[in-house]
């Protein structure tokens, strides 16, 4: 579903990767983890197409991404950022529904398919509390979840997210963990996450791709990645602080 070949990646004169190689097949869990710089989000926005390569090839669904149109990356791939502006007043429904863009007729709008799927997004994530509200004055892990039913409604096969859990609490990151894991196991949705939380990594994503310094420098289960060795070389603490499976 995911493909990236030897790509290099260059932004304002830095190498932020160097020579990745990522498969990522269809129905797959995978999580993104690595120290902050290591190039994470650099790597995602370049699945979704935001960045081109300045060398390898990045593929998805077996198509070049640079000869997909940005309907047609919004068809295949939902995209729940690490934060996102909201520069004019917009009710929470309004924004779940700019997930069924990519899908809506522009000349009929949305179908009663398209308001069935939003109404079904905002009831799995768990905000109907919030519809009316206007998105601009909801709280950072608000409209974190309201990204998320976005991302939902969209129906797209792959989902990539940027540090889903960054504004939520406890509580909610858990639930969003077993949201993603849902979306994979039960609606085949192919999962991207990049996540700086080891143990929530480790505990709902069956593989983990670690990067460091633009490369990827282990990839397979949380036993095989987060070896006690590999925690002290790439983030510098002592393995006892992460406690893994405690």
């Amino acid at each position: 579903m995911i493909e990236l070949r030897d790509v290099t990646v260059e932004y304002r004169g830095r190498r932020v990767l160097d020579g990745v190689d990522l498969s990522v097949a269809r129905g797959e869990r995978v999580a993104l983890i690595g120290p902050n710089g290591a190039g994470k989000s650099t790597l995602l926005r370049t699945v979704t197409g935001v960045l081109r390569p300045s060398r390898g090839t990045a593929t998805l669904a077996g198509e070049p991404l640079d000869r997909l149109d940005r309907t047609a990356v919004a068809r295949r791939v939902a995209v729940v950022p690490q934060q996102a502006s909201i520069p004019f007043a917009t009710t929470v429904e309004e924004v779940v529904g700019l997930g069924r863009l990519p899908h809506e007729d522009p000349f009929r709008g949305p179908r009663p398919a398209d308001r069935a799927a939003i109404a079904a997004a905002i009831d799995r994530v768990g905000v109907g509390h919030l519809i009316g509200r206007d998105a601009r004055e909801l709280s950072l892990g608000e409209r974190q979840l309201v990204l998320i039913a976005l991302a939902v409604a969209q129906g797209a096969p792959v989902v990539v997210l940027d540090e889903p859990t960054v504004h939520l609490d406890l509580r909610h990151q858990v639930e969003t963990m077993e949201l993603l894991v849902d979306l994979n196991e039960r609606d085949g949705a192919t999962i991207l996450a990049v996540l700086h939380d080891l143990r929530l990594a480790a505990h709902f994503f069956p593989r983990l791709v670690l990067l460091d310094r633009g490369v990827a420098v282990a990839d397979g289960t949380p036993a095989e990645v987060l070896s006690p060795e590999r925690i002290r070389a790439v983030f510098g603490v002592d393995p006892a602080v992460v406690r893994l499976g405690a």
